[in-house]
């Protein structure tokens, strides 16, 4: 249709919602579906949190605010940032948007012209390269070590071009789980101190998810000299339960932090009033569910890797953090599924298992990374020893 943008033409819909919307629809039609493709912890948002919501409300905090967020808000921002990382900042180098997504779309938007490159390592998650092509630039896919699931130095100095303008560096991972170690991350921000021109673009969402005593430390804490060249992305969707309460943020230089403000003055304005008072109860209150949590999804991991590792045809690493495996279906490939159709590719391998046990994954290859396939923990036990338990009889259906 010639009325759509051309933009358009060359951006793909998200295969995770995609995967979530078609385990829905067969649900609905009567088919028993077990949906592992949402990245959503399945605990509800702790009571303090909800309880601040409902006093803003109460109080009638429902009007506008600044378009990047309340002052009470940055400044809890500006303490989780020094509490928790060790870096300094101040409200005006703070930005509150619509969940993480947007704050990551707007410093694109805000800073990228046509032909400016930015790299990408795989896999990665399925919105980064095309925010970027959406912002006019160009996305560098820099395949990560197959084993670890992350960028060597010396891939990132590969491709490291005049044209790049960022990099997106995401751990914990997602689809991955992997998580970078200090030494890991130091030897990236190595890197680039020998590139000034290239900025970092973290995203931290996962920061509280991490297992087995691994310590979680981000690009501007490793180096300090980057500081100045770095956007520090972060929220409280997942380690807070509260995906839906769409609340993001980041800290970064104030000239940055005002371009984006600006972009998000002529699109969204500010984030949901009441969901800004429920993260400000977020940041500053009580922090004593989040290693509960932990725990929980840590056990989930456990079972998930041991059972999937005993699924004909499937290897599955055991990751640092987040809540999501990324086993490879490399041993099914060429074989025949119950259907009769011979499995080619990871897509055809998530395809067919939800077609045959009802259980919906997501390929890798939506990641960047295949053959792969992403599983999300973050549901029942029950849920996963079921799921589990049809994959391994799915694989060793194949022929």
């Amino acid at each position: 249709m010639g009325f759509i943008a051309d933009a358009l033409a060359r951006v793909k819909p998200s295969a995770t919602i995609a995967v979530t919307n078609k385990a829905a629809e067969l649900k609905a039609a009567g088919m028993d579906v077990i949906g592992l493709g949402a990245g959503e912890p399945d605990f509800d948002t702790p009571d303090n949190i909800k309880a601040a919501a409902i006093k803003a409300i109460n109080e009638g905090k429902t009007k506008y605010t600044k378009v990047d967020g309340i002052p009470e808000l940055k400044a809890a921002i500006c303490a989780k940032f020094k509490r928790e990382n060790g870096l300094t900042y101040t409200p005006d180098q703070i930005t509150v948007g619509t969940g993480g997504k947007q704050v990551l779309y707007n410093a694109l938007m805000a800073t990228l012209n046509p032909g400016d490159e930015v790299i990408i390592p795989t896999p990665y998650w399925v919105s980064y390269p095309d925010m970027v092509l959406l912002a006019g630039g160009t996305p560098v896919i820099v395949d990560a070590d197959k084993s670890t699931f992350k960028i060597t130095p010396e891939a990132l100095e590969a491709a490291i071009t005049p044209r790049t303008k960022w990099i997106i560096f995401n751990s914990p991972s997602n689809p991955s789980g992997a998580a970078y170690t200090e030494a890991e991350l130091k030897g990236i921000t190595d890197v680039l101190m020998k590139h000034p021109h290239v900025w970092m673009m973290t995203d931290d969402m996962y920061e509280h998810l991490v297992y087995d005593d691994f310590k979680f430390t981000t690009p501007a804490q490793i180096e300090p000299a980057l500081y100045e060249r770095t956007l520090t992305v972060n929220g409280v969707s997942k380690a807070y339960a509260m995906t839906g309460w769409r609340i993001g943020y980041a800290g970064g230089p104030a000239e940055l932090i005002k371009a984006i403000a600006k972009i998000q003055s002529q699109s969204t304005s500010n984030p949901c009033s009441i969901s800004q008072w429920a993260a400000v109860e977020a940041l500053n209150g009580t922090q004593d569910f989040l290693p509960v949590n932990n725990e929980i999804f840590k056990g989930r991991r456990d079972l998930v890797v041991s059972m999937l590792n005993q699924a004909q045809g499937i290897h599955c690493p055991v990751p640092e953090g987040a809540f999501y495996v990324f086993p490879s279906c490399a041993g099914t490939i060429g074989k025949t599924a119950p259907s009769g159709k011979v499995i080619e590719t990871d897509e055809d391998f998530v395809t067919e298992l939800l077609e045959a046990e009802g259980v919906a994954v997501v390929h890798g290859s939506a990641f960047g990374l295949g053959p792969n396939f992403r599983i999300s923990y973050a549901t029942s036990n029950e849920a996963l020893t079921e799921a589990c338990t049809r994959i391994q009889r799915f694989c060793g259906n194949l022929k």
